[in-house]
């Protein structure tokens, strides 16, 4: 298991989008559509073969038959670091010795691209959805190898909760990224960048 992209939700997509785009002061490409959760995003590649997205729902499409993934039906406030997403060779066997909240593979595809995910049920992650989101992309394509370079890297990621030792336990014998750092406070995702402009915080 090793971190993949990390996704900041907003009301609208326009509003998750600056959010990215102020805080790292680079422009996000164009995503599209997800047809299953109707939700849509913007992308932005990153080194080291990570990306992050900007996602909401889109209120022009269709209600989806079962809850948003990442607990979108139940945003609110201000756009915000919201998910991790961490990607697994063999996601039902990961997913086997995790509890079932974690949630059940969904098969999804846009475009070229085709992914299964860990989606929960109610859409919403345990830990307060401080715990990862885990997907398997399928086939040789990923979001990374089809963006343009913006310059930014990860430099970190820290991941704040009151239960945290609890998270951090139970990822141990699966999280493989030394990026990936826990401490114990209220729930909050924190993630460093280096940008063309400098180191840069996204929050």
């Amino acid at each position: 298991m090793e971190l993949d992209h990390l996704a900041v939700a907003g009301l609208t997509l326009a509003e998750a989008a600056t959010q990215v785009e102020t805080a790292l002061g680079v422009m996000l490409q164009q995503g599209g559509e997800h047809d299953i959760f109707h939700t849509h995003n913007k992308l932005l590649g990153l080194d080291d073969g990570l990306y992050l997205e900007a996602i909401s729902v889109n209120a022009v499409a269709p209600a989806p038959e079962r809850p948003r993934w990442f607990d979108l039906d139940n945003f609110s406030g201000s756009p915000r670091l919201t998910n991790w997403i961490c990607r697994c060779n063999d996601l039902d066997a990961t997913l086997a010795d995790l509890p079932e909240t974690f949630g059940a593979p969904v098969s999804l595809q846009r475009g070229d691209l085709r992914w299964r995910m860990a989606v929960p049920a109610s859409g919403r992650l345990p830990f307060d959805n401080c715990a990862p989101a885990l997907i398997e992309w399928q086939g040789d394509m990923h979001p990374a190898m089809m963006l343009e370079t913006s310059q930014c890297a990860l430099i970190d990621l820290q991941v704040s909760h009151p239960e945290v030792n609890a998270l951090r336990d139970l990822l141990a014998p699966f999280l493989t990224d030394t990026r990936v750092g826990f401490v114990s406070g209220p729930r909050a995702l924190r993630a460093r960048f280096t940008t063309p402009s400098g180191e840069r915080m996204l929050t």
